[in-house]
This record gives C-alpha cells, sequence and structure tokens, in this order.
C-alpha cells in the first residue's frame, strides 16, 4: 500500500520520537549509533522520494540531443467514432538540426478545408530554449519572437482585431508547440514521470508559463503496420486544457519516432498514425 507523503512523514517522526525516548531511559551509546542510522537511511529515503520528479526547462540534462536528426513525417489523423476511424485530416512535420538551431514546421491539411495550417518553431540546437514560433491558419495569425519578454503580434481573422503581444516571463519555458516533439528525446523509461515549463499564448483561453505533466511511462509492444514494435507508452496531460485533455504517445524505443498519438479530450476521441 502506498503511504500518503504526509501520513509517511507523521509517521517517521513518531518513530523518531520513539527512539529518543527509549535513548534517554538507556543512555547507552549502542541506541544512539541506531537512532543516527535510522535518521541517515530516513533522510535519504524522504530525499529519493522528493526527487523522483524534476520539472524540465531548457538545458536540462535530462534532455538526449543527440537523438535529434533532420527528418520528415506524416500523420495520418482521425476522429474516431465508436469502433469506426474517419479520416478528418493529415500533419506534415519537418525537422531540420544545424549546430545552432532546430527548426520544426508543422503543417495541417485538414480533408473538408482547402486552406493549409502552418506553424514553424525555432529552438536552439545546444538548449532547446525557443527563439521563435509563428502560426498560420484561417481563423487567425500569431507570431511569437522570445527573449527577456516575450513579444510579437495575435490576429483574429474573423473580427480584424489584431492584438501587440509584449508578456513578461520569471521562469525558463519552452514553446508550446514544442514540446510533444520534446517528449521524445527524454530519457523515458518505466516509472519516469516530470513536468515540463511551456509558454503558450491564447487570448481565449490562456496565456504564459504553466505546466505539461508527464503522468506516466510505460513499456509495451504495438501491433503497427503487421509488425510487433517496442514502444514507449506515454501518457501527458497539460495547463492548457486545465488537464482535461489526455494525449497518449507510442514511441518506438529503436527509432524514437512517434508512431501514434491518442487524444482524449473530454470523451472526444482521436488518433494521428504514422504514415510509413
Amino acid at each position: 500500500m502506498v503511504i500518503p507523503m504526509l501520513q509517511l512523514m507523521i509517521y517517521i517522526i513518531s518513530q523518531i520520537r520513539k527512539s529518543l525516548f527509549k535513548l534517554l531511559k538507556t543512555k547507552t551509546l549502542k541506541k544512539m549509533k541506531n537512532l543516527l542510522y535510522i535518521l541517515l537511511i530516513t533522510f535519504g529515503v524522504s530525499n529519493q522520494i522528493f526527487s523522483q520528479e524534476v520539472n524540465i526547462i531548457p538545458g536540462n540534462k535530462l534532455i538526449q540531443p543527440e537523438a535529434i536528426k533532420n527528418e520528415s513525417s506524416e500523420m495520418i489523423w482521425y476522429f474516431l467514432q465508436d469502433t469506426n476511424k474517419v479520416e478528418i485530416g493529415r500533419v506534415f512535420t519537418d525537422i531540420k538540426k544545424n549546430d545552432e538551431d532546430i527548426v520544426i514546421i508543422t503543417t495541417v491539411k485538414m480533408k473538408q478545408n482547402p486552406s493549409k495550417w502552418i506553424d514553424s518553431t525555432i529552438v536552439r540546437a545546444s538548449s532547446l530554449k525557443p527563439i521563435y514560433h509563428s502560426s498560420y491558419n484561417s481563423q487567425r495569425d500569431m507570431v511569437l519572437n522570445f527573449g527577456k519578454d516575450v513579444t510579437g503580434y495575435y490576429l483574429n481573422k474573423q473580427t480584424g482585431k489584431r492584438i501587440t503581444i509584449s508578456e513578461k516571463t520569471k521562469t525558463p519555458y519552452f514553446d508550446s508547440n514544442f514540446y510533444p516533439q520534446l517528449v521524445r528525446w527524454l530519457p523515458l523509461k518505466e516509472g519516469f514521470s516530470s513536468t515540463i515549463s511551456i509558454f503558450d499564448y491564447n487570448p481565449k483561453t490562456k496565456i504564459g508559463v504553466m505546466t505539461a505533466t508527464i503522468k506516466s511511462v510505460s513499456k509495451s509492444v504495438l501491433s503497427f503496420n503487421g509488425e510487433k514494435k517496442q514502444i514507449w507508452k506515454v501518457v501527458i496531460t497539460d495547463d492548457i486544457s486545465n488537464n482535461s485533455a489526455i494525449n497518449t504517445f507510442y514511441i518506438d524505443i529503436k527509432t524514437r519516432k512517434i508512431l501514434r498519438q491518442g487524444i482524449n479530450a473530454n470523451g472526444r476521441k482521436m488518433l494521428m498514425e504514422l504514415v510509413e
């Protein structure tokens, strides 16, 4: 049974008090040594418990930049209705890496809409610190320049309203458009969990630095294109959706490619699958 942290600490304190009481009665050196040993073990275990989950920010040593490669990929985007998969669009991703920067361009082509949704993200190759993000679609345009402050603009094409962006931040963060790619460049293993600091701008919902949370990581086998693939199953939520949307990534252990991504947004289920 997992003991809640507060109950665990109360239990530890009670055991220390009992040992101290016995020590005062016996006044033996052996008891003192035993107490010191208990204290060392207790604080060692407590430190491990508190340090298991870390907050990942740009430059964090957990990130494995050697895993980042130039690549182009295509995913089919489905809407799930009962047992049926209905294709609603395709997502094309291009990743280009040089000594200084990593550029990620994502193009979404919806089946029932001729216009494209194009997002461009630029980050530092050394730390993955965000530099630039732009997003263009039929509903709005947005440009973010990341520096000491976040500057740019947001244009609502439906109303014609243009917002000049100037946001101050106090903590390091990743571009929210980048973190789904970042996940596959982490040292994933059974039981791994962490939080990721991200910046997102949406005047209709939230603006600023928020958190994405890796809830769980488990090793599994996925049937993909007639083959059995060893994968990491990674479950993530984020503050953008108030943690109501559950994203599940199925990442090939050997290639680190995202083979499949499941999205459950308040019961509305979608799926993206890699085209190979």
